[in-house]
């Protein structure tokens, strides 16, 4: 299991560097979201494994409510957000296939937390990704997706139906939409911080 780490100045890179990085991870269950969230707010051109689905691939994964989904990912997305002049998110997103699970041991290592994408049609599919994300000591805010045509749901209806703990950050995102995908990791690095100072006093 990963170690939880503070979200401390040095605990990244050495004293008196000019940034630290944090390690985020991106994830969800099967067509959620997570390749466009990062691809919509990577200041670096993406790293994305993005292979076409076959045949094979669709009588595996579950393609119920998901309309035209060509493409999964088959190993990981990468990309990279400055927050500030201290503060880098390196972003790692894993796919949200029970077959693919095994990847979790290395993108999860000396990850800081976890930004969960929820769909809303489909929350009964969040609950193995957040099992994962608990099993490895990561904090984690929940982001829900909303695509076009989803009935709306409020945080706080997610909340109850996740059954999340009362201070779990649970926020609404169109993760097309860059100030949006921004504002929901805001929200987890923040959290991030106040869970390390609750830790760290």
């Amino acid at each position: 299991m990963a170690s939880r780490l503070s979200l401390s100045e040095d605990a990244y890179v050495p004293s008196g560097a000019q940034q630290t990085a944090v390690k985020i991870l991106v994830v969800g269950h099967f067509a959620v979201g997570k390749t466009t969230l990062i691809g919509s707010l990577s200041e670096i051109t993406p790293l994305s494994t993005e292979e076409r689905m076959t045949t094979l691939s669709e009588q595996v994964d579950d393609l119920k409510g998901v309309q035209g989904k060509a493409t999964t990912t088959v190993a990981l997305d990468f990309g990279r957000l400055t927050l500030s002049e201290r503060i880098v998110l390196y972003l790692f997103g894993s796919p949200g296939q029970q077959r693919f699970v095994s990847l979790w041991d290395d993108t999860a290592r000396g990850a800081l937390g976890a930004l969960v994408l929820v769909d809303p049609e489909r929350l009964a599919d969040s609950f193995d990704v957040m099992d994962l994300v608990e099993s490895y000591g990561l904090d984690f805010a929940v982001a829900i997706n909303h695509f076009d045509g989803s009935t709306a749901h409020t945080p706080e209806e997610v909340r109850v139906a996740l059954d999340l703990l009362p201070d779990t950050p649970v926020v609404t995102i169109d993760a097309r939409d860059e100030k949006s995908s921004v504002d929901a990791l805001i929200t987890l690095v923040r959290y991030l911080h106040e869970r390390a100072d609750l830790e760290h006093p």
